[in-house]
């Protein structure tokens, strides 16, 4: 009976356990499981875990600047169970501290970037690219990207929508498509002064476009004028961004589309048709019309220049005429007969000149008899003059 009164697991277990608690101060947790023979197969691992995590503890001590154990009693007692700090452990720690907190606070910005930094949530300096120092926690940064084009497309593909449809000047409907094309040339007022930047920018720009239609009529919009409709909306954008001190550049406009509406580009091309055939027609007429015009002014031209050639011609004959009267009436009055002699023979031959003649005379052959032979000089002159020009 005295050696089963240590317990449900026999005398031996009770023996052990009373001489293991007074050698190894109080380990009886461990002794349990050397005492009776009740132990799985598997149970020998146990152990050797233990041992591995008191190995673990001993090599942490000593880094931590402790005195190694073998884990017995009276080295629990010397250590306390935990690691002594000294000074080369306090600097150690400091040590790393700082070069977290460095590594923490140096930052690097791309060339394509700037950096906004903000001192206790307010904004302190602008980044430029390479390394930079911001004393974390009290200095945070924000890096953006400001010279990377960025787009906005308006109306590009949005058909049976609203956003490239707007009304012009002459009251007639157009469907455009334009993209804006930009970057940040200020970092801190594109991060500060814009909530929302790309629907501020899209709604900007889709604003100024329908200022510039409004007061543009149809064709010219459809034709000609897409250069300058680009380099309007281009000032008027950037103008109004400006005046946000946005931060935001437009670097260039591109206005790829400008068409009726899909529900009537049909008839729309063909009052387009109908009125280039009248353009076509009426460029016609005017070809026509200055065809002719030019020949009438220049037949009223010529014959102008007839009736002067006449007028002047008529008046020198006149002015010559007159002036072979005087000269006449003068030679009259100093030898009269001589000259109404040869005024008569002068007139005679003016009027007998072009006419066939035929001279009778009653004194030739005697009593008037027969006709005189006629030499018909004229006509001798004639035929000699057309036989010359035959031969040649």
């Amino acid at each position: 009976m005295a050696g089963n009164s240590g317990g449900p697991w026999g005398g031996g277990g009770s023996s052990g356990g009373g001489g293991n608690r007074g050698n190894n101060g109080g380990n009886g947790g461990g002794d349990r499981n050397g005492g009776g023979g009740r132990r799985p197969e598997g149970g020998s691992q146990i152990p050797e875990i233990d041992d591995l995590v008191k190995k673990g503890q001993e090599q942490l001590r000593v880094l931590m600047g402790g005195r190694g154990g073998n884990g017995s009693g009276g080295g629990s007692r010397r250590g306390g169970g935990g690691p002594l700090f000294t000074r080369g452990t306090v600097g150690l720690a400091v040590v790393a501290g700082v070069a977290l907190w460095a590594l923490a606070s140096v930052y690097t910005v791309k060339p394509e970037e700037k950096s906004v930094e903000l001192f206790l949530g307010r904004y302190h300096a602008t980044g430029e690219p390479g390394l930079n120092f911001a004393p974390w926690p009290l200095v945070t940064y924000e890096k953006l990207a400001v010279t990377r084009e960025q787009t906005e497309d308006i109306g590009t593909g949005q058909r049976g929508s609203d956003a490239g449809l707007m009304l012009t000047g002459d009251e007639n409907v157009v469907d455009i498509d334009f993209q804006v094309v930009w970057n940040i040339n200020d970092p801190a007022e594109f991060l500060f002064n814009l909530r929302d930047p790309r629907p501020t920018i899209r709604a900007v720009s889709e604003s100024a476009m329908r200022e510039i239609i409004a007061q543009s009529n149809l064709a010219p919009i459809l034709n000609r004028d897409r250069g300058v409709i680009a380099d309007q909306l281009h000032d008027l954008i950037q103008t109004t961004l400006d005046a946000y001190d946005s931060g935001v550049n437009i670097i260039r406009v591109n206005f790829d589309r400008a068409d009726p509406p899909q529900s009537v580009i049909d008839a729309f091309r063909d009052v387009q048709a109908a009125e280039q055939e009248r353009d076509r027609s009426r460029n016609v007429a005017d070809a026509y019309a200055n065809k002719v015009l030019a020949e009438a002014r220049g037949e009223a031209a010529q014959i102008m220049e007839e009736a002067e050639g006449y007028r002047a011609r008529v008046v020198n004959e006149a002015q010559g005429e007159a002036s072979r009267f005087s000269a006449v009436l003068e030679e009259y009055s100093k030898a009269p007969e001589v000259t109404r002699k040869r005024l008569y023979l002068e007139t005679m031959e003016q009027v007998l000149g072009d006419i066939d003649k035929v001279i009778l005379d009653d004194d030739v052959g005697g009593a008037g008899q027969g006709v005189v032979p006629y030499l018909p000089l004229n006509e001798l002159g004639r035929n000699r003059s057309g036989n010359t020009g035959g031969t040649n």
